[in-house]
């Protein structure tokens, strides 16, 4: 009888065994697949080759587009402009922020995917592998300026960050910081000899279905980048 019961409990104890290391096999599939996908940007660069001042009076709205590519520090100087951490002790970041809460969520749209900026690590994160430009183009009513761009950056807002605090007034807050976001963005670009267009009119829910958004965060700005068609 004894034996009986040892046999059994030799075989749960291989059996949950083989459990165990089957999960932890897929956990630690499942963690390098995301991790894959996680891609770290190089250091942004705190010296331009335009001052302040010239990249303010450079600074156009521009449609056309040369068909080309943006360079992996381009994005990197681009996306730090926006939402980069300036202040590490602190984790302020470049855009002011209303108690700091910084609702603002920034997506890249390119012809390699979809990317989520991590301000923390200064990171991109590859949720999608199609190009998304031409559909986001559709969803801004056609506009030609979304699909021919290197890129289309997306302002996105978790309004409930700041109104959970400031309440009706979170709104405002809210779309003030991003359009200190996109100034810094449309500065920025003009420093790295690219040129913008801010776009305002899009259909907000077909934009949030094509970059597959959390319900609670809203599309409010679309920012087209790349080099300017000579």
């Amino acid at each position: 009888m004894r034996k009986h019961f040892f046999a059994i409990f030799i075989a749960a104890l291989i059996l949950a065994l083989s459990v165990y290391l089957f999960a932890e096999k897929e956990d630690n599939k499942m963690t390098k697949e995301k991790n894959e996908k996680v891609i770290a940007l190089p250091a942004p660069r705190e010296k331009g080759a335009l001052s302040l001042e010239e990249c303010i009076r450079k600074r156009r709205s521009v449609r056309d587009f040369a068909p080309r590519k943006l360079a992996m520090d381009e994005v990197s100087q681009l996306l730090w402009s926006a939402q980069g951490i300036t202040d590490e002790s602190r984790n302020f970041r470049a855009a002011p922020s209303a108690g700091a809460l910084y609702p603002l969520e920034i997506y890249l749209v390119k012809e390699d995917g979809l990317f989520h900026y991590m301000p923390k690590g200064h990171k991109i994160e590859q949720l999608a592998e199609k190009d998304l430009r031409p559909a986001l183009a559709q969803a801004a009513y056609g506009q030609s300026s979304v699909a021919e761009a290197s890129a289309d950056i997306v302002i996105c807002a978790v309004y409930e960050r700041v109104s959970a605090k400031y309440r009706e007034k979170g709104i405002r807050y809210t779309d003030m910081e991003a359009g200190h976001a996109a100034q810094n963005l449309h500065l920025q670009a003009v420093s790295l000899g690219l040129a913008s267009v801010p776009i305002g009119a899009f259909a907000e829910e077909a934009a949030a279905k094509i970059l597959s958004l959390p319900r609670d965060c809203k599309p409010i700005y679309i920012i087209s980048i790349g080099e300017p068609k000579k």
